[in-house]
C-alpha cells in the first residue's frame, strides 16, 4: 500500500484492466516498516489501513467521486475517473494472521498467502470464512491463493541452493520467521539468525536444511516430477488456485522463464 496513494493504484487498476479484458487480479498487502520507511510512511494499525485503501480503491475504481476522510487516509476534491473500467475490479488481501485474514474474508475477493504450508492455509481459508460469515457474505466463492516457488536444475542440489537463498531471506524477517515457528520451524529459524547475526548471509543459507524445503511451499528438482501431487496437498486444505512462481537458477532469466512456461505441463495434469 505504501507505494503508492488508493486514487493512484485506483487508476492504475483500471487502465490496467482494460488492457488485460477484464482479467485484472488486483493483490493488496500492508507489507512492513522497512517498506513503509522507503516512501517516507509510518508503519501503524495496518487493519484499518488497509480497509480505507480498499474502500478508496474501489471507489476510484468505480467513477463515483471520491471523497474520503478517515483515520489513515484521506481522499478531497473529487476525483472521478474519466472512462469506464471491466467490472468488477476483484481484490484480494496478502495475510498471515488471524485479524487480517478476517479482515479479507470480510472486504476482498480472496486471499493471498505466502510461505505457508497446506496446515497453515487451511487455518487461514478458515478464519477468511468466518470474517465473510460474520459480514453477512457467503464465503463458498471465495478464493484462497497460496504461493508456491519452483527451482530447476540438472542438479537437484543447485535448484535446492536457490530456494535456500529465498527461505533464508523469509527465516530473517520477522512476520514470517513467526509464522515458520508457528510452523514447527522454530529451531530451524533460530539457527538461521543465529548464523546471520555472527557470520552474515551467506552463514545463514548454509545453515537451512533439505529437511526445510519439504515443509515450506517450495519445490526443487530436475523436472515437474512431484509437483503435482505438491499442489494436490494445497487443494485439499482449502486452496481454490495457486500462485506457481518460476524462480531461475541460472542467469539467462528470460530463457529460463520461457522453458518454464513451455513445460508447465503440470497444470493440465492436476486437473
Amino acid at each position: 500500500m505504501f507505494g503508492r496513494s488508493p486514487v493512484t493504484l485506483g487508476i492504475q487498476a483500471a487502465t490496467l484492466n482494460e488492457y488485460a479484458g477484464g482479467r485484472l487480479v488486483l493483490g493488496l498487502g500492508v507489507a512492513n516498516g522497512t517498506i513503509a520507511g522507503w516512501h517516507g510512511a509510518t508503519y501503524d494499525r495496518p487493519l484499518r489501513r488497509m480497509r480505507e485503501y480498499v474502500e478508496i480503491v474501489r471507489a476510484t475504481y468505480s467513477g463515483e467521486r471520491v471523497e474520503h476522510a478517515g483515520e489513515a487516509y484521506s481522499a478531497t476534491n473529487g476525483f472521478r475517473l474519466a472512462f469506464e473500467p471491466p467490472q468488477p475490479l476483484r481484490v484480494m488481501l496478502a495475510a498471515l494472521g488471524e485479524k487480517m485474514s478476517r479482515l479479507a474474508g470480510e472486504i476482498s475477493d480472496g486471499v493471498i498467502v505466502n510461505m505457508a504450508d497446506p496446515g497453515r492455509v487451511a487455518t487461514i481459508a478458515g478464519w477468511c470464512h468466518e470474517g465473510a460469515r460474520a459480514a453477512g457474505r457467503d464465503p463458498a466463492g471465495f478464493e484462497v491463493v497460496p504461493k508456491l516457488r519452483v527451482a530447476l536444475h540438472e542438479d537437484p542440489a543447485e535448484a535446492r541452493r536457490t530456494l535456500k537463498k529465498v527461505l533464508t531471506f523469509y527465516a530473517l524477517q520477522n512476520g514470517y520467521g513467526q509464522m515458520l515457528a508457528e510452523m514447527g520451524l522454530g529451531e530451524e529459524v533460530e539457527a538461521i539468525r543465529s548464523a546471520y547475526s555472527s557470520d552474515g548471509f551467506a552463514a545463514a543459507r548454509a545453515r537451512v536444511p533439505d529437511s526445510m524445503l519439504e515443509r515450506v511451499p517450495m519445490f526443487a528438482g530436475s523436472s515437474f516430477d512431484g509437483l503435482a501431487e505438491r499442489l494436490r496437498e494445497y487443494e485439499r486444505a482449502g486452496a481454490t488456485r495457486m500462485i506457481v512462481a518460476c524462480v531461475p537458477t541460472g542467469d539467462d532469466l528470460r530463457a529460463e522463464l520461457l522453458r518454464f512456461l513451455d513445460s508447465a505441463d503440470f497444470v493440465g495434469a492436476v486437473a
